[in-house]
């Protein structure tokens, strides 16, 4: 009989000790995902959406980062679990939410840490989600809807690049002794539009990442001199993130200098810094999921040459152009081509282009080559039909350029911008120097 009370404290612990690890990303309340979950329950017309989240990483040093849609519908953290929301409809079936929990492998848990399963004590309350069952239920339940109501099965919305969720599709099918499984949607083209205006927790933790992102670009204009490796840079800007609760970088730094600063996604980091050079630091972090995005330019030894102070006040210009240009509800980001006058792009495009020469008398314009921004979220790039409409709760960038290889100069300039609830913009990142002077003064020390 001791035995039997011994296992089950030790069971009792784990699923303690894995609730507490569930909590090292600060979560919203349940509430919160639960409205979220209906309102994705509200788009699916009587169907039913399966989501899947991350697996666990197969190599150490990869950490673990949930799958995006899922987390946003769950503020679930562990691998290996499924979601099933079901649409009421008229025939007598309600909503419905499970949370699908994968079997336990102790034997991985001894490297990995405790993790849940729906025999835990508290799952429920835990996760948040009306019900949990095993792994193994997920089929049985998606058979026993499909029988109740065989419309279902031309319902169906998943991820459909998940492995878990077309294996699904193709037993759910054998189940119902039939070649081809059901036909699945893409659920993305339902959380996308969910996703895309942030709530009043979601702003907080992104002003969490902006803020420690700030950190770390103050921390950058005080340590690029000449004779520095760009990754020492990014290391020291690293550094702060993890001293500020951040888990991750939101995307690979990128520390550009010299040549490197004219490449756009350049993220070897592998060049000492020379003087004369002109930086482009293009890091920020991830707060509990949430991401930053921020760029700045600097001069290598602290003052920019007459030329990169040009180009550099060009790309400032454009950005104030477009922040000029809002509209909210009208104006529009990542319009690539400039054709759409409500674009913020093409304000930005057209300053740039009516604002200095090349070393050929040439205007500007073509040594921009990429959208004006994105939104930010969850995603560092979180997904939008672009051209998008910038309305109310929504978060996103303002980030021009100007790469010009030949004359080893390329100067981006990137904030993160939320408009807010009165249609105004906020630059969320602000306290960060903006005009040349001011990055020049915050590199001596001041």
């Amino acid at each position: 009989m001791g035995s039997v009370k011994g296992w089950a404290a030790g069971l009792l612990l784990a699923g303690l000790a894995a609730a507490c690890m569930g909590q090292a990303l600060t979560k919203q309340p349940a509430s919160v995902y639960h409205a979220r979950r209906m309102a994705l329950a509200a788009e699916l017309k009587g169907g039913a959406a399966i989501l899947f989240a991350a697996e666990e990483p197969v190599l150490d040093f990869m950490p673990y980062r949930q799958n995006e849609d899922f987390y946003y519908l769950t503020g679930w953290n562990e691998p290996g679990a499924a979601l099933l929301v079901v649409a009421a409809n008229e025939h007598e079936r309600g909503y419905r939410e499970i949370l699908f929990l994968p079997t336990r492998n102790l034997r991985t848990e001894t490297y990995t840490g405790p993790k849940l399963d729906a025999e835990s004590p508290g799952v429920t309350t835990a996760t948040g989600v009306d019900a949990v069952e095993p792994m193994a239920m997920l089929p049985v339940e998606l058979n026993r809807m499909i029988d109740a109501d065989r419309r279902l099965a031309g319902n169906l919305w998943t991820q459909l690049d998940s492995a878990p969720a077309r294996a699904l599709m193709s037993f759910t099918a054998a189940t119902f002794g039939v070649d081809q499984p059901p036909p699945a949607h893409d659920v993305t083209t339902m959380t996308m539009p969910l996703r895309e205006v942030k709530d009043e927790g979601e702003v907080d933790l992104i002003r969490k990442a902006s803020d420690a992102s700030i950190a770390a670009q103050r921390e950058m204009f005080r340590a690029v001199k000449p004779g520095v490796t760009e990754r020492a840079i990014a290391g020291k800007m690293t550094a702060v993130w993890m001293e500020h609760g951040c888990e991750r970088p939101a995307y690979a730094p990128i520390v550009g200098s010299g040549i490197n600063s004219t490449t756009l996604h350049y993220s070897n980091n592998s060049r000492t810094i020379e003087d004369g050079d002109v930086v482009v630091v293009d890091a920020a972090c991830e707060f509990s999921m949430y991401a930053s995005d921020i760029t700045r330019t600097v001069p290598a030894n602290g003052h920019f040459t007459a030329r990169q102070r040009e180009i550099y006040e060009i790309v400032l210009g454009a950005q104030q152009a477009a922040i000029d240009a809002f509209v909210a509800g009208k104006s529009k980001i990542n319009d690539y081509y400039h054709k759409d006058p409500d674009s913020l792009d093409v304000a930005a495009y057209n300053y740039i282009n009516t604002h200095g020469k090349d070393l050929h008398g040439q205007p500007l314009g073509k040594y921009w080559m990429h959208g004006l921004g994105h939104m930010v979220g969850i995603d560092v790039h979180d997904p939008a039909v672009y051209p998008a409409v910038l309305k109310p709760g929504m978060v996103f960038t303002i980030e021009p350029g100007v790469y010009i290889p030949e004359e080893k100069i390329g100067v981006r300039i990137e904030c993160d911008f939320l408009v807010g609830a009165d249609g105004k913009l906020i630059d969320l990142d602000a306290a960060l120097p903006h005009t040349a002077d001011e990055v020049e003064a915050a590199m001596r020390g001041k």
